[in-house]
């Protein structure tokens, strides 16, 4: 154990907030990213996404879950867009407050968004026919590639 983990448990039992969160293991976070639901359609370098799929009262949702490196928190709603090899779909989210929840354990943040979509667009991604699948960001975008 290294001198700046000790000073941190002092510092923790003296109740310093800052040494606290530092020493606090967050398993209640890893175990949401141990056990996603539904199926992992793409993936890179920058992270991982899985969906599934729900029906309600006439409409089609697919709940993607999103794991990667960046803090993909926003207010103002985001976009997939879905790249295959003829065109491109642009699928807008359903909620526009998105938040992302981090585990210090794997050092990774998990985003749970939720997408209309219609019975097509349901196809392409069931049978996977896309080659890419960008998430727009604030600055940039995340791109996952079909995972086979």
């Amino acid at each position: 154990m290294n001198i700046l983990s000790k000073k941190d448990e002092i510092l923790a039992a003296l109740g310093n907030i800052r040494a606290m969160e530092r020493l606090h293991v967050d398993t209640h976070t890893e175990k949401k990213i141990k056990n996603i639901s539904g199926i992992k359609i793409a993936e890179s370098k920058q992270g991982q996404i899985w969906v599934s799929f729900q029906e309600l009262n006439g409409f089609l949702f697919m709940n993607s879950t999103i794991l990667s490196h960046l803090n993909l928190k926003t207010i103002r709603g985001t976009k997939i867009t879905i790249l295959t090899n003829d065109y491109e779909i642009e699928i807008d989210s359903d909620e526009k407050e998105i938040e992302s929840d981090f585990s210090n354990v794997s050092n990774t943040w998990i985003t749970k968004v939720s997408f209309v979509l219609d019975a097509k667009e349901k196809e392409i991604i069931e049978n996977r026919n896309f080659e890419e699948i960008e998430y727009q960001l604030k600055k940039g975008k995340l791109k996952f590639l079909m995972k086979k």
